[in-house]
């Protein structure tokens, strides 16, 4: 799979250029735009790629220019796993050009940590069955936990869930996660 050439082809796709300028700035996301996030987080990438092979920072440009370019057409407040959810039709969208089921995985999602996050920070408590889900449908931790700290650390993003996720994970014990080169020191700051 040559992830370059996928992601030419899904910046010349017209669905993808419609939906670049949707957005105004709200919590989470002050720079408004799907175009201004991505501009926003791809220094991100460039902080991280000493700590990346060649093909993982390909990868990473694929997620960030997908992840949420679908905002525009999803329906509101719905689950990430709703069909109609921006997950869900960015997977949709990433599978017409990438074939990789773990990078499919992470579009779909990429904002689970967070949702997790979420729950503990309104109740106390989260739902331990979908952090379990989260790490049984992401084979690549690595480049999932990259892709978290590449769109977590924005202007408008407290770095608090990335670093309770972190926390989460570490503790987790999984075979997938017991080879993680990234922590929760790669938390990009400033």
């Amino acid at each position: 799979m040559n992830y370059s050439t996928a992601l030419k082809a899904v910046m010349a796709d017209a669905r993808y250029q419609r939906n670049l300028d949707w957005g105004k700035p709200r919590a989470g996301h002050p720079e408004a735009t799907v175009r201004a996030h991505i501009a926003e987080i791809e220094p991100n990438l460039e902080r991280l790629a000493p700590k990346l092979s060649p093909v993982e920072i390909d990868k990473l440009r694929l997620l960030i220019h997908t992840h949420d370019s679908f905002k525009a057409e999803a329906e509101a407040g719905v689950p990430i796993t709703h069909p109609a959810s921006h997950a869900s039709l960015a997977r949709s969208f990433l599978a017409e050009f990438c074939d990789d089921a773990d990078l499919l995985a992470m579009v779909q999602y990429h904002d689970e940590p967070f949702a997790l996050w979420r729950q503990v920070s309104s109740k106390g408590t989260y739902n331990r069955e979908r952090l379990q889900a989260l790490v049984e449908a992401i084979e690549d931790w690595h480049l999932f936990l990259a892709f978290n700290i590449i769109d977590g650390c924005t202007i408008g993003k407290s770095r608090e869930p990335l670093r309770w996720f972190f926390q989460e994970i570490a503790g987790v014990g999984h075979p997938r996660l017991s080879h993680l080169r990234l922590t929760d020191r790669d938390i990009i700051t400033g």
